[in-house]
């Protein structure tokens, strides 16, 4: 089947695209990596103006979702580009607290929407970690049916506090309220800075140090044991099968998004690198190599829109689509992260090389929120 996106749509993309390509998304991205957030923080606030994170948020909560569809298309751009942060964790928050419903519901989708509330999740069954951690307003957890609720180093305590917009601070950014910048920064308590600060509640505590990852902007943090209790029941259940599903979904595009970018940096260096006297593109094997790539992506591609579909249209398999659709674009991301490190040679070694970021993402977005197995044994049970 063929799919294809709409003029909106399409404008849509494009203007993601200009927006992280002015953003300068490596720069980012290294920030990140080192513990500087406040370049990655003004670009999520960018993002949010762009309607990103409202895509999964219910209308009634003030986003304009869910669109599947859109968010597809958002996130292949995001992977494309690269961008770090909870991205997938904030849009799979919103769905978990749009179908559990309540105060909490009340409380942080407004802020998840409009960017002023980073929320990281970790869900059963999908690894223990919480991505970025440390720099989460809120880190949700499911156990069984309890819905929990860690407030993290962002700061947002509630309606009052994501009110406005996160100020980040870092080299070049303006002063404001305090994110963490270094190890050190996620060690100790921290006091909500909003005006929800006074609510009597304890000052959150950060998540410790993280665990080591393949992608270094991928910072794992186990979430801290306890949080509040923010829903519970059979509902709080079915909510957090719908945020995992939808988490795949994302990963899967960000994913294909990522194995874009290694393939068309991997064509433009072939043409240029050259071997006994032309380049090595014109070798056969090179071309082979890529043409497998490419087919590895155009066949992932349609499977995500197809996924896209089933999702909005509630249909009863679309959670094994999305898990094929995991699957291919995961598959075919590392693929062309294998193929990208092999045509550039020694220097795709190199931390020097901007596109070493998405070769070392490639891996970790292949087995995040669905490991290839896990997704396999979803299709087959139907």
């Amino acid at each position: 089947m063929r799919f294809l996106l709409d003029d909106e749509q399409r404008e849509f993309a494009r203007s993601l695209d200009a927006l992280l390509t002015a953003a300068d998304t490596p720069a980012v991205v290294r920030g990140w990596a080192a513990g500087d957030h406040g370049p990655g923080l003004t670009l999520w606030r960018r993002l949010a103006d762009a309607g990103v994170f409202a895509l999964a948020v219910p209308e009634a909560y003030g986003g304009v979702g869910p669109l599947p569809v859109e968010t597809a298309v958002a996130f292949v751009e995001l992977g494309r580009h690269g961008v770090p942060g909870p991205l997938v964790e904030s849009v799979a928050a919103g769905v978990l607290l749009g179908g559990a419903g309540g105060p909490a519901a009340k409380e942080w989708l407004p802020g998840i929407a409009s960017g002023t509330a980073v929320v990281s999740l970790a869900l059963e069954g999908y690894g223990p970690y919480a991505l970025d951690a440390d720099v989460a307003d809120a880190v949700l957890t499911v156990t069984g049916d309890e819905l929990r609720l860690t407030r993290g180093a962002g700061g947002a305590t509630g309606p009052g506090a994501a009110t406005g917009p996160r100020v980040p601070t870092g080299p070049g950014a303006a002063t404001g309220p305090r994110v963490p910048t270094g190890p050190g920064a996620a060690t100790g308590p921290r006091v909500p800075t909003g005006p929800g600060g006074a609510t009597g509640r304890p000052a959150p505590t950060g998540p410790g140090a993280p665990t080591v990852s393949v992608d270094p902007a991928r910072r794992l943090f186990r979430p801290e044991p306890g949080g509040e209790v923010v829903a519970a029941g059979p509902g709080v259940r079915e909510a957090a099968r719908a945020a995992g599903t939808w988490a795949t979904f994302a990963t899967a595009a960000q994913a294909l998004g990522c194995g874009e970018t290694l393939l068309r940096a991997t064509v433009a260096y072939v043409k240029q690198r050259t071997q006994f006297g032309v380049p090595v593109g014109s070798f056969q094997a090179v071309k082979h190599r890529l043409a497998d790539t490419l087919l590895g992506l155009e066949f992932a591609r349609p499977l995500l829109y197809g996924a896209a579909v089933e999702l909005a249209d509630g249909a009863p398999g679309a959670g094994a689509a999305v898990a094929a659709a995991k699957v291919a674009a995961g598959e075919a991301g590392y693929a062309a992260a294998r193929t990208t490190l092999q045509l550039h040679g020694a220097v795709g070694y190199t931390e020097e090389l901007d596109l070493a970021w998405w070769l070392r993402r490639a891996r970790p977005l292949r087995d995040a929120w669905g490991t290839p197995s896990a997704c396999r044994a979803r299709v087959l049970a139907g």
